[in-house]
């Protein structure tokens, strides 16, 4: 399948669709797909429902790092199992998924940078990673080639070499045949309109192609999962952002890795090109959820004012346009067949400052020529870690979303913890961080880790 991933691609995973199931998961992404292949592991009948194609958002145009350097605290245990599970995933997928350890290299332009990454070490070493904190110079021995003076000055950097990457628009879809194989349904073309109850509990979904009976629902919707929640009588602020992303044409190695220095990142691909993006900078559309969730996101707009971009009208059909429905008949076409995969256009301009700060600190190589750009949705949340958790006032639906820009390298972890939340299974790991009711009880946000 060529990428980028769009409505018109074609349909790998078809049905047909069942009249009943043990679970229907909703959304093709990195997280549903793991999420229904635990589940089939414990021998539960599962049906996965893609509104678009598998991994055509998000999952798909993500930077494709794996790493466990600079999580959220309470994101990092789930992290290290998701690390030990890429190891295993190609044998299972029976497919190059392009996992390699290779590293992940976070460059320090100021003090500030070097203090943050410090801070991150008593939780590398709590953890037993193998994180180090480096020199300016051992940082210009990892990166031949890179210019004596770093734009902006080099204090040092943080690196795990455990870390690594991997090629989503690959790894994604071959996870999602090897979890057909194992007996999961899988249907793409097929958006989820809504849920049917029965004595205050979830007792199926409305589907585009019909109704699927089951007693449990997991939402893994991107940043389709607000829209989805709303009209189902739940609320969250989760927001979406866009980055852009760009594909180089074959360049030499100049590092195996991924590395950013906060103006911009890379990582290397394994058609000999790089992935590159800015490092700190996304655009936002304003939208009515936007003004909505204003005070709850404040915080974050304060603390990085120029790190977004803020267009005034999102466009139509998407998850907070403003002529997007919020609520509909469910015998009738929802949103989510309005807008089968959400396409953004990649911001040239930005792409271009990337190119720029490249050549700069790589002056041998130059600038990079791009082969190919594209832009996607990242689901946020406003203290920028995931919700995961069953949804209050609705049993037997289970929510993951908003993984914030951090959910392809976690995937498989979140996955199984979510199969376990839906089983009534001791999840393994403290999951208070990710509550659903956190946005509603009164509770102080402690922000993660930046986008």
């Amino acid at each position: 399948m060529a990428f980028p991933i769009t409505a018109a691609s074609p349909a790998r995973f078809t049905g047909p669709l069942p009249p009943k199931a043990d679970v229907v998961v909703i959304g093709g992404g990195v997280i549903g797909v793991m999420t229904a292949w635990h589940l089939r592991a414990r021998g539960l009948a599962v049906v996965l429902c893609e509104k678009g194609r598998i991994a055509g958002e998000q999952s798909s145009r993500n930077w494709g790092w794996v790493r466990q350097q600079g999580r959220d605290a309470a994101e990092l245990p789930i992290m290290i199992e998701a690390s030990r599970m890429w190891d295993g995933l190609a044998a299972e997928a029976e497919a190059d998924l392009g996992f390699r350890r290779t590293g992940v290299l976070y460059v320090a332009r100021t003090e500030k940078d070097q203090a943050d990454h410090d801070a991150f070490m008593g939780l590398a070493r709590a953890h037993g990673l193998d994180t180090r904190l480096l020199t300016a110079a051992e940082v210009r021995a990892l990166l031949p080639g890179a210019a004596d003076a770093w734009p902006g000055g080099l204090k040092g950097g943080l690196w795990t070499a455990s870390d690594g990457r991997a090629e989503p628009w690959i790894a994604v879809p071959a996870l999602a045949a090897a979890a057909a194989r194992r007996g999961v349904t899988v249907v793409e073309g097929c958006a989820v309109r809504g849920i049917e109850r029965a004595a205050g509990r979830v007792a199926g979904v409305v589907t585009e192609q019909g109704p699927v009976a089951c007693d449990a629902v997991v939402l893994a919707g991107g940043a389709w999962s607000s829209l989805f929640l709303r009209a189902n009588g739940a609320t969250i602020p989760q927001l979406s952002v866009i980055s852009s992303v760009a594909q180089t044409v074959p360049m030499p190695e100049i590092f195996p890795g991924a590395m950013t220095d906060g103006a911009f990142a890379f990582r290397r691909r394994l058609d000999g090109g790089y992935s590159i993006a800015p490092g700190d900078f996304h655009e936002f559309y304003l939208g009515p959820d936007a003004v909505r969730n204003l005070r709850a996101y404040l915080p974050e707009v304060l603390a990085n004012p120029f790190g977004r971009r803020y267009l005034p009208v999102a466009p139509a059909g998407y998850p907070d346009g403003w002529r997007t429905p919020r609520a509909w008949a469910l015998d009738r076409p929802s949103p989510f067949e309005a807008v089968r995969i959400l396409d953004p256009r990649p911001n040239m301009a930005a792409l271009g400052r990337v190119q720029t700060a490249f050549a700069r600190a790589f002056p041998a190589l130059g600038r990079p020529r791009i082969a190919t750009a594209w832009a996607g949705m990242i689901d946020t949340m406003p203290d920028v870690v995931p919700a995961v958790d069953h949804v209050p006032g609705l049993p037997g639906l289970t929510v993951a979303t908003g993984m914030s820009g951090h959910g392809f390298g976690i995937g498989p972890g979140f996955g199984r913890v979510v199969a376990d939340l839906v089983t009534g299974q001791p999840p393994g790991h403290d999951l208070a961080r990710f509550r659903f009711s956190r946005f509603a009880d009164g509770s102080a946000l402690a922000s993660g880790p930046a986008l």
